[in-house]
């Protein structure tokens, strides 16, 4: 019989009126000092808790690392995930054993020799430096800090049909992609980078451009014309990997708001129709102009009307709503106004359309620029046109308008092009003139071409 025996009997058999509490309390104790831990103080991730140490090696409770990863378990196996990991850790119920690191754990795709979990008292605690292994994270006893994500090497591997270009990171971060012209672009969301241009291996990818912004590192590189590209990550041990195949051995799929841009179509709206006594349709002349000028040059081009006819507003707002450019032209009718010269209006205020109000709110978002543009799309558009316009000899006026229904059906860039006031003598001579109205043609023309082809290769306008 061993001395403990004898206590515990001695305790039990009662030469010493002990409480029940008092021995439940002390029995307790004894299975503390048996686990041997001790509790400590732990920074994790800037945020001061609680942890224990636990046959020398450092561990924190299901409960407090909640807060930065999702935890769960199921078949004595603990599941960690975070910033695109995936942990499995066997739960060993045999603590001192647990803390051993020759227990097998699943980082991501690989197997490797690290303490793992365990429970304390009926609760799961998993181990700080297998988690920091795991994650990418940096840990230290006392510290468990998560870098904040960089972008380091960049690597490239050339191929047949398609060329590779491995950027790592420490850690996962979110993907956006652009196809702008004939540019991809790619944004690691919050990473850092240093800006750099990389001289690549490979035959379809000559270079890549690393540059910081504010969403994060940005990536630009050409596609070749014919080629396609596929995106993915893989995740390792302490950091993530984004791999980009690029060649004419991928079909190029981009989503349809993409393809778009790729083409977009121009809508002219000659609203105005020949005042009484007049031949001339000088709004249906000048967009037919402009829109053959367009056309030439590749541009896809659609005119609301061709006849004397004025289109009904229902099909002239289904146009406007499918247009990348919306240019109405129209003239000055206001009775007795003493007006003159050409006025180019934008709609002013919200657009009556709910849905294009909500993505302009929302244009961080990826591909809410292809789909609805910001507001001051149009005005970038109207500073060209009055440019274009001043170097024909005409002068145009600025105005914002609210309640120009057509123009806040459009969900991006429009205008109302006011070529002039036919009860102006100088206006209606220089609206007679078929010369005049060729140079406006062609100021329109020219303008909307260079607003598409700045939109299109991503830069100002």
């Amino acid at each position: 019989m061993t001395l403990r025996t004898l206590r515990l009997g001695w305790l039990l058999g009662g030469q010493r009126p002990w409480g029940r509490a008092a021995l439940l309390a002390l029995l307790t104790l004894a299975g503390l000092a048996g686990a041997q831990y001790a509790y400590t103080a732990l920074n994790l991730a800037g945020r001061s808790t609680q942890a224990i140490v636990l046959y020398g090696a450092e561990y924190a409770s299901q409960t407090t690392l909640s807060r930065l990863m999702t935890i769960g378990e199921g078949g004595g196996v603990a599941y960690v995930s975070a910033w695109g990991h995936l942990l499995l850790l066997p739960i060993d119920e045999d603590q001192q054993r647990a803390t051993t690191d020759f227990n097998t754990v699943q980082l991501d795709a690989a197997r490797s020799k690290a303490r793992t979990a365990t429970r304390v008292n009926g609760r799961l605690f998993l181990p700080l430096d297998t988690l920091a292994q795991g994650l990418g994270a940096s840990y230290t006893p006392g510290s468990f800090t998560v870098q904040p994500p960089q972008l380091g090497n960049v690597s490239s591997l050339a191929g047949v049909k398609s060329d590779r270009v491995v950027f790592e990171l420490n850690r996962s971060v979110p993907l956006r992609e652009e196809l702008i012209g004939g540019t991809l672009k790619l944004t690691l969301v919050g990473a850092a980078a240093q800006t750099r241009n990389y001289t690549t291996k490979g035959a379809f990818v000559p270079r890549v451009q690393v540059s910081r912004g504010s969403a994060g590192a940005t990536v630009s590189l050409p596609l070749p014309a014919g080629s396609g590209y596929q995106l993915y990550t893989v995740q390792r041990p302490g950091g993530s990997r984004v791999v980009l195949d690029l060649g004419p051995g991928i079909a190029l799929k981009v989503p349809a708001l993409l393809a778009q841009l790729r083409r977009p179509l121009i809508v002219l709206d000659p609203a105005g129709l020949p005042s009484s006594g007049s031949s001339a349709d000088v709004t249906l002349e000048v967009a037919r102009n402009a829109a053959q000028l367009l056309t030439q040059a590749g541009w896809q081009v659609r005119l609301t009307r061709d006849t004397a006819t004025r289109a009904g507003v229902p099909a002239r707002s289904d146009l406007a709503r499918q247009s990348d450019v919306f240019v109405s032209l129209d003239l000055g009718r206001f009775p007795n106004a003493a007006r003159k010269g050409v006025t180019l209006y934008e709609a002013a205020g919200d657009s009556p359309q709910q849905i294009i109000s909500a993505y302009r709110q929302a244009q961080s978002a990826p591909l809410v620029s292809s789909a609805v543009s910001d507001a001051a799309e149009s005005r970038r558009l109207s500073n060209l046109l009055r440019g274009e316009l001043k170097s024909e000899g005409l002068l145009a006026a600025q105005e914002a308008q609210p309640r120009l229904l057509l123009l806040g059906e459009a969900p991006h860039a429009a205008l109302l092009l006011e070529l002039g006031w036919p009860q102006n003598a100088a206006d209606q001579q220089r609206l007679a003139d078929s010369a005049r109205n060729t140079q406006m043609a062609t100021a329109l023309a020219r303008a909307v071409a260079t607003y598409l082809t700045a939109r299109a290769n991503g830069g100002p306008s």
